[in-house]
């Protein structure tokens, strides 16, 4: 059986990664993450305009997916049962290499002013996309937003869940769990 080998943009991150730990972010170039990850500058361009959205890397993407997944959810249900269709298709796209870097990735964010508001962007820019995909199915602005802000929170409650635990748990039944805690919570707000 072939080995499984890091694409270009995995290598850069993990490398980014390394170096971070190793030195700080601030302290680290991309001349040096290039010669970690064994590639070019140009490369690195190619996947990435600077070092810091190397860390944001994937956030279209886990937009789209949970755009996608609320549009593809049943007619007729809930606004936060729509989130859920969208967190598990988000979900279901997260491999081993998200689960192996995201304590590292959480530890560097915490050391960085700069790293902290590029994270809080990447979750404003999920809640935006599941908000869009609610209201393109005619949920009421307010609704939208609200279950959209439930559903990065449960994502956000769910990752950090998958990524501390050792035993092999589902990302996507994590989500749709702390989704559901996070309902259940809503009558305690008075």
């Amino acid at each position: 059986m072939p080995r499984w080998e890091p694409d270009a943009r995995e290598r850069l991150v993990a490398a980014a990664l390394q170096l971070f730990s190793e030195q700080g972010y601030d302290a680290t170039t991309v001349a040096e993450i290039v010669d970690r990850a064994g590639l070019t500058k140009s490369t690195f361009f190619r996947h990435f305009p600077d070092k810091r959205e190397m860390l944001a890397a994937g956030q279209e993407t886990l937009c789209r997916l949970l755009g996608e997944g609320i549009s593809a959810a049943p007619p007729g249900v809930t606004p936060l049962g729509a989130v859920a269709a969208g967190l598990e298709r988000a979900a279901g796209a997260m491999t081993s290499f998200n689960r192996e870097l995201g304590p590292q990735l959480r530890a560097i964010i915490a050391t960085s002013s700069e790293l902290q508001e590029r994270d809080m962007l990447k979750r404003v820019g999920m809640a935006a996309a599941m908000a869009a995909a609610l209201r393109d199915r005619d949920v009421a602005d307010l609704v939208a937003t609200l279950a959209a802000e439930l559903g990065v929170l449960a994502f956000k409650e769910a990752y950090a869940e998958w990524v501390a635990d050792n035993d092999e748990q589902d990302l996507a039944r994590l989500a749709r769990a702390a989704l559901e805690r996070l309902h259940a919570m809503l009558p305690q707000l008075g």
